[in-house]
């Protein structure tokens, strides 16, 4: 008897979804999503428990997805980190912030 094998698409890209930008199969958890995770320091097996839907074939095939598309992938994540810091700077400072520079006893004063 031959072996059978399936095969799985882990990967794709959906226009609407996630901004359409390659995710794993069945879910909005981006490839960038990963290699983030990785970078700071996770381990596949982590990432898996933060996600139980995933798979460590999920997560290897997103990393070979990045490593395939590394420039590309890279650029995303540098552009969510400029919008994110553009959001910020647009926001001006947070409630924590505020109460840093005021103090806890003036905030509680002018409330």
């Amino acid at each position: 008897m031959g072996a059978v094998f399936t095969s799985k698409q882990h990967i794709t890209c959906t226009p609407g979804v996630a901004g359409g930008k390659p995710c794993i199969a069945g879910t909005r958890i981006r490839v960038q999503d990963i290699v983030i995770r990785i970078e700071l320091g996770e381990s596949p097996d982590e990432i898996v428990q933060a996600y139980p839907q995933l798979t460590l074939a999920d997560i290897h095939a997103a990393l070979a997805y990045y490593y395939d598309n590394r420039a590309a992938i890279d650029q995303q994540i540098r552009e969510g980190e400029a919008l994110a810091e553009q959001i910020k700077a647009q926001s001006g400072p947070g409630l924590l912030d505020q109460l840093r520079k005021t103090g806890p006893d003036d905030a509680a004063i002018s409330s």
